[in-house]
């Protein structure tokens, strides 16, 4: 068996430098192998993390073109007797990875699942005792384990450092690429631990290092008024989880973020109507200030609003924090995001429930993995997959912009550079919407929830373009009557260096640039003439 999996491991597995987060003018990449790297990303279904589901992955994640893989590790899998470790699936996982050519993000399914402790091992959920769960306000349990347990951290901080001993003893060529320690923390309808251990360090300053944060100062209360209960727990899971982090960073320094189940994009939410304690948006500072060793938050979007969807992006997109959308509904018409989030410079995106296992979590994704939604997210991931590193590098370092069809189907516009370009949607690739000459059926997909491009400004001159289900234009930013479009060339990029396959123009350009149902990277070249 050994031999034969080295006989099909990927080019990366002789050996590669650690992977990395690099951060320089408010631009972030995702370093692999030694160089930027654009995750390609699918998430299995949370149960698919047995050796004996993983050939029911990798056929997914080939039809959709991904060329990483998010899955689970969980605590009560790995030691399910307290003090013996089982790592025969992440050995299994390690192997299926390298002969599939695929990279993994392993998610440390701990303490926290989703706010519970389903995936501690049988010895913890029973002991309340020793490792507590949190109290309400009338005393009562509650079934989230206390952030404040110094036994629970231990533990979960023993096993997951049991984890990251195996990946740097049998993980060399570093087929796992990051970490996601724990997953979505907080506890929801109770925002706080009221137990009396926790109601006396409530009543205390908040630390120096969040006043220096934050600029606020006194009490929780104090500094934090009605959010107060959220921002305790925020410091106390936050630390929690830096705690867990930044012990397996000392056996294997991998990149390691926090995921986020959302609140709404615009308001600060009620304190017991959110998973408190998470990495929510508005508490990034918090997070920022107890959780040094973690690099970066991302938000899991299942949030069906077009609008509400970029703006979690934006929120989450900041000088101090790498934009990955790390869970996104696999239903089709979330595939149009995967444009926005690279076009801001994101460093991966993953839909989740990626495998044929045959669960589906509709409705918060798809009804069942058809070909039609299969495809809404192959078709971007395919027009990638062969530039991949070049994108990357690209987006590390030049001027980016990208769009999704929004629900009420208005065009979309940026300036970079000396041109104007404009995003429209449900347009045939010939003719123009506001022709009475010669009538003609919208296309089939004009109203549906699909269509999204990105951008990137190579020079003052030349211009990356992709997309699908969008037609794209371009002309002079402030009205000049001189620009012209030089050239359309469809091609892609050879060993870091542009490849022309073939010239549009007539027809194919004439009526914008329309980017439809296949993989195409165009090279957009402007220019003005003289008008002396």
């Amino acid at each position: 068996m050994a031999a034969s999996v080295f006989a099909q491991a990927p080019a990366w597995a002789a050996g590669s430098t650690l992977p990395r987060i690099e951060s320089k003018g408010g631009k972030h990449a995702l370093i692999v192998d030694g160089e930027p790297y654009l995750m390609l990303g699918a998430q299995a279904n949370n149960s698919s993390n047995y050796p004996d589901m993983l050939d029911a992955v990798w056929p997914v994640l080939e039809a959709m073109h991904a060329n990483t893989l998010e899955i689970p590790v969980a605590w009560e899998q790995v030691e399910p007797v307290e003090g013996k470790f089982d790592f025969t699936y992440l050995q299994a996982l390690l192997d299926a990875a390298r002969a599939h050519d695929k990279r993994v993000v392993l998610l440390w399914f701990g303490t926290w699942k989703n706010t519970s402790p389903s995936y501690t091992p049988a010895w913890v959920k029973l002991d309340n005792k020793r490792f507590p769960r949190m109290k309400a306000p009338d005393g009562s349990d509650h079934y989230v384990l206390t952030p404040l347990s110094q036994s629970t951290l231990d533990a979960d901080r023993r096993a997951f450092v049991k984890v990251m001993e195996f990946l740097r003893d049998h993980d060399q060529q570093n087929t796992v690429i990051m970490v996601q320690p724990e997953n979505e923390t907080g506890s929801y309808r109770v925002p706080r631990d009221y137990s009396a251990a926790a109601d006396k360090l409530f009543a205390q300053k908040i630390p120096a290092v969040l006043a220096k944060k934050t600029g606020k100062s006194g009490t929780w209360e104090q500094a934090f008024g009605k959010q107060a209960p959220r921002a305790f727990q925020t410091w106390h899971v936050a630390h929690f989880v830096n705690e867990v982090a930044k012990a397996g960073r000392a056996v294997k320094d991998l990149p390691m973020y926090v995921n986020a189940s959302l609140a709404g994009p615009s308001n600060v939410p009620d304190p017991t109507g959110v998973a408190s304690g998470g990495p929510q948006w508005d508490v990034l500072d918090i997070w920022k200030a107890a959780a040094p060793d973690i690099d970066f938050a991302g938000p899991d979007i299942y949030d069906r609003d077009s609008a509400n969807i970029v703006a979690y992006l934006d929120k989450y997109n900041r000088a101090d924090n790498a934009l990955m959308v790390p869970e996104i509904g696999n239903a089709k018409e979330f595939a149009r995001f995967f444009w926005p989030t690279i076009g801001k410079g994101g460093i991966g995106f993953a839909p989740f429930g990626m495998d044929a296992t045959g669960f589906y979590n509709y409705p918060l994704g798809a009804r069942a993995l058809d070909e039609e939604t299969m495809g809404a997210f192959a078709l971007p991931y395919a027009t990638l997959e062969p530039i991949m590193r070049d994108w990357a590098k690209i987006a590390f370092t030049r001027p980016i912009w990208g769009a999704a069809k929004p629900d009420d189907g208005a065009a979309r516009e940026t300036v970079m550079g000396k041109w104007k370009i404009s995003a429209d949607w449900g347009q045939w690739q010939f003719g123009e919407k506001d022709w009475t000459w010669l009538p003609s059926e919208p296309p089939e997909w004009a109203d549906e929830p699909v269509g999204g491009l990105a951008v990137a400004q190579l020079s003052d001159t030349e211009y990356l373009v992709m997309g699908d289900h969008v037609r794209v234009r371009f002309s002079p930013a402030n009205g000049e009557t001189n620009g012209v479009v030089l050239s359309v060339e469809e091609g892609t990029f050879e060993d870091g260096k542009w490849v022309t396959s073939r010239v549009w123009n007539g027809d194919q350009t004439d009526y914008g640039i329309n980017l439809i149902d296949r993989p195409q990277v165009l090279k957009v070249t402007t220019g003005f003439y003289s008008s002396k």
